[in-house]
This record gives C-alpha cells, sequence and structure tokens, in this order.
C-alpha cells in the first residue's frame, strides 16, 4: 500500500492504481516514448505486483501502521517482484524489460538483505535475456523509457502522498523531478487543481485514484477517490 498518514487514520492507497494514475501522466508527455504503446504499458503495470500483496491490508504490529512498499517484508516484496514481472514478460517482453529495471536499480540503491541481493542478479540476467531479442532502436531508448517510468511513478507518489497544497517530495524521489535536462516544479493552483512548471503534456486531463480511509484503531473509516486536475497554466481568478 501507499499510506498516507493523517492525525486520527491513514489514507491508503492500492499500488497497481497509483501505477496506472502514473500512467495518465506518461500518456500526455508531449515527448512521447517510443515505442510508444510497450512504454505506456509499463507505466501503467509497474506495480502490478503488488495486487495479491495489497488485497488486503496488512499492519505492521511493530510500527502501528499499515505495511507500505517501503517497509514491506523483502522476502514477500520480491517474490510478488518476480511474480509480477513474469507476468509482465509474458504480456509484453519490452515493458517486462523496462520494469525489472525499475525494480532492480530501486533494490541495488535500497535493497539489503541477500534475498534482495539475488534479485538483483535475477533481474540483470533477465534483461540481458530480453534485449537479445529487441532491434538496436528500442535498446537503445530503454534508459529514456526508464527514466518517464520514474518521473511519472514520482509525480504519481506526489500525488498520492501529499494532502492538496503540500508539496513534499516522496522518496525515492526527494530531490524533484527531472527529466530530459528539465526540472518541473509541481504548483497548487487549488485544492483539486495541479500543474507542473515548466508545463511538459500536451493537453489538461483529470485522475481520480480509488482509495480508502482507515483509523489508528484499524477500523475501516470509508473509501473514495483522490480526484484531481491537471492543468496547463495558471488559472485566472
Amino acid at each position: 500500500m501507499i499510506v498516507r498518514e493523517r492525525p486520527d487514520s491513514f489514507v491508503l492507497i492500492r499500488q497497481h492504481e497509483h501505477a496506472l494514475a502514473s500512467g495518465e501522466f506518461a500518456r500526455r508527455w508531449t515527448r512521447r516514448p517510443q515505442p510508444y504503446e510497450p512504454a505506456v504499458f509499463a507505466v501503467d503495470n509497474h506495480d502490478v505486483a503488488w495486487k495479491g500483496p495489497d488485497s488486503s491490508v496488512r499492519w505492521n504490529d511493530a510500527s502501528g501502521r499499515p505495511y507500505s512498499f517501503v517497509d514491506y517484508p523483502a522476502e514477500k516484496k520480491v517474490a510478488a517482484y518476480t511474480e509480477g514481472l513474469d507476468w509482465m514478460e509474458s504480456e509484453e517482453p519490452y515493458a517486462a524489460c523496462l520494469c525489472s529495471m525499475h525494480y532492480e536499480r530501486l533494490l541495488r540503491e535500497f535493497g539489503k538483505s541477500s534475498r534482495e541481493a539475488r534479485f538483483v542478479e535475477d533481474e540483470s540476467r533477465r534483461q540481458e535475456r530480453l534485449q537479445r531479442g529487441m532491434d538496436r532502436e528500442r535498446v537503445e531508448n530503454l534508459e529514456r523509457n526508464l527514466r518517464l517510468l520514474r518521473l511519472c511513478d514520482g509525480l504519481s507518489l506526489f500525488v498520492c502522498l501529499n494532502e492538496p497544497g503540500s508539496s513534499s517530495y516522496p522518496p525515492p524521489y526527494p530531490g524533484g523531478f527531472r527529466f530530459d535536462g528539465e526540472t518541473f516544479e509541481p504548483v497548487w493552483e487549488d485544492p483539486h487543481t495541479l500543474r507542473l512548471d515548466p508545463n511538459p503534456f500536451s493537453e489538461p486531463f483529470g485522475l481520480a485514484i480509488p482509495c480508502q480511509e482507515v483509523g489508528k484503531d484499524r477500523q475501516l473509516l470509508g473509501v473514495g477517490h483522490i480526484e484531481l486536475r491537471v492543468t496547463l497554466q495558471t488559472l485566472i481568478p
């Protein structure tokens, strides 16, 4: 789960729902990724591995919080990642390579266990195998497409983790949002409208991300959506 803490409750967003929101950012990016469909499929589904673990709220008794992607047990996390990547490879090998690169680099940077280290090695071999089946242009576009995936992942996490009007940058993107040599600053126009400065999108669009709220006593308080409009320019009062 993605966990946004409030004084007396937690707002929870399933990882796959957040990933689908990431895909909406990728679809509107003016400088489209190539190949377009496989790259956007990767962004849409980069957290498909979490569909099983996120099927119910799982509490970390030590912290008194629901488990998030940050503290979820490493053995279970890696098993889910591997299953998700196997599924993706059966559907779209190019997307599987991108998502394998994404997970591998996250765990290379943040992983601590021996199981995570083995995962990094296994996924490096998967990437080598998949790239042997690609033409040169697809291989050359992998790094840019991975950067776009990571950017859109971070933008969606920004929306999911911040209360409207707040602008804390989410881990693992604490340094802000950079892509193709530009820095993009999120600007809240109002509690339901966000834009990036400078604007990178081809058109305005809306997001409706399913979520639930649970009390710190573990009782369900409600279900709903994080609703947001992404605009291209400053709103005129």
